[in-house]
């Protein structure tokens, strides 16, 4: 998924998105409605009296959605210990299923050394950031 920036409200998680739609907007009784056809309701159970929250795209303009980040949320799930970027001394413990090297951070938290071997000190660099892993490369052997 590619993010973009969406001037003026931030930014849009594309898992958050619950129904996407076409519709014109109406005057009925001097309020400017848009009507939601009942698949949406339906498809998406959708609560009537909740409320949510709604974007407004012209037709024919191409936009993309992307992460919606509030800068002083604090997310309710760990994060991960590591960042993209970050060079770090790690030892491998063992090797995955598809004989990369494998470290452990803070917490347990899965680190891949793809090229190395168990028992090796090296110094990474993590290049990918997953939930629940990451994958570096060695930049340099300490120990062996």
């Amino acid at each position: 998924m590619q993010l973009k920036l969406v001037e003026d409200i931030g930014m849009i998680n594309l898992d958050q998105v619950l129904c996407l739609f076409n519709a014109s907007i109406e005057k009925i009784d001097g309020d400017h409605v848009i009507r939601i056809p009942n698949e949406e309701i339906e498809n998406q159970n959708l609560e009537w009296g909740e409320i949510y929250r709604i974007a407004l795209v012209r037709q024919g303009e191409e936009f993309e959605l992307g992460v919606q980040k509030e800068p002083d949320a604090v997310p309710s799930y760990p994060q991960p210990p590591v960042e993209m970027g970050e060079i770090r001394y790690v030892e491998i413990e063992s090797l995955g299923k598809q004989g990369d090297g494998i470290a452990r951070s803070e917490r347990g938290y899965v680190i891949i050394v793809p090229g190395s071997k168990v028992g090796e000190q090296v110094k990474i660099e993590i290049v990918g950031v997953k939930s629940n892993f990451a994958i570096a490369s060695v930049v340099e052997d300490v120990l062996e």
